[in-house]
């Protein structure tokens, strides 16, 4: 297995393991055992959201692990629909009290704009104001780095013309055949890490045929492959399961893609259709 403590620096000096394990579509009673099992693999870095409705779990299987609180990054996401300061900052309390944390690793903006309105209006001036709410709450200690998820280069540059304090990550929908290399160029350029969120591509990349050829060369699963893809652009994963078998394998990276089929993933056709996804707007081609 990789180790799992390794980390990426962040703009302000925190340390943010390299890995991290998601818990989108896990219920709050089920997050519990599949926090704990990811913290007993070794996993050192948990990433949840408002919108997933199961802060509170993610917080019991912390009390319940033995691992440190002081060992465990956490991230959590201000709902995409709050998008005035007072919503925010009351949001940001709210995590707080349902993860039952002092603080939070990182604390970010689910998305530029309303999931209803994704990508189809302007929130400029009310993404300036929940930024100011994500200041607010870094300078009084409530948490410990901010940052965006979903945010475009437009989107990430209306923060940066107005920020105190800049962001220290941008959360995207990357992995084989979906790489935005112009948005992550961009966000490096800036010292913004860049973690990517379904890795797997939702589970789509299973069905690839080319891919499975390519893992049984490295003698891995495709997960394994997509995942370790993400790590050599730099990027930070956040695979996602809910299966024992599966969190353990997801974290025994212990391999290296060569330059030449790293470029023939990087060229890989995109997914047309993510199946039973595609309603979500991230994955809808918005």
């Amino acid at each position: 297995m990789m180790d799992l403590k390794e980390s990426y620096t962040l703009n302000n000096g925190i340390e943010i393991p390299k890995l991290g394990f998601g818990t989108w579509m896990i219920d709050n009673q089920a997050v519990v055992q599949a926090v704990k099992t990811a913290l007993a693999i070794g996993y050192r870095h948990i990433d949840t959201a408002q919108a997933y409705e199961n802060e509170a779990g993610v917080g019991a299987a912390i009390r319940e692990s033995a691992v440190d609180r002081k060992d465990i990054f956490v991230t959590s996401k201000i709902a995409a629909e709050w998008k005035s300061y007072e919503e925010a900052a009351k949001s940001i309390d709210d995590s707080l009290n349902r993860l039952g944390l002092d603080t939070i690793d990182l604390m970010i903006i689910h998305a530029p704009q309303p999931w209803a309105k994704f990508r189809e209006a302007n929130y400029d001036a009310e993404n300036i104001q929940v930024w100011r709410a994500l200041e607010d709450a870094y300078n009084a200690g409530k948490v410990r780095a901010i940052g965006l998820s979903n945010f475009k280069q437009q989107d990430v540059e209306n923060i940066l013309q107005h920020a105190a304090i800049k962001p220290a990550v941008n959360q995207i929908l990357a992995h084989i055949s979906n790489t935005p290399i112009e948005l992550i160029d961009y966000c490096k350029q800036n010292d913004i890490l860049v973690e990517a969120y379904s890795p797997v591509g939702h589970g789509e990349l299973l069905k690839n045929a080319k891919l499975n050829e390519m893992a049984e060369k490295y003698q891995v699963s495709v997960p394994q492959l997509a995942i370790r893809y993400c790590l050599e652009l730099g990027l930070l994963p956040l695979p996602k399961s809910a299966n024992k078998d599966h969190i353990q394998n997801n974290a025994d990276l212990n391999f290296e893609i060569s330059q030449a089929d790293m470029n023939e993933l990087k060229a890989m056709k995109p997914i047309d259709d993510y199946g039973e996804s595609s309603h979500f707007p991230v994955y809808n081609k918005k």
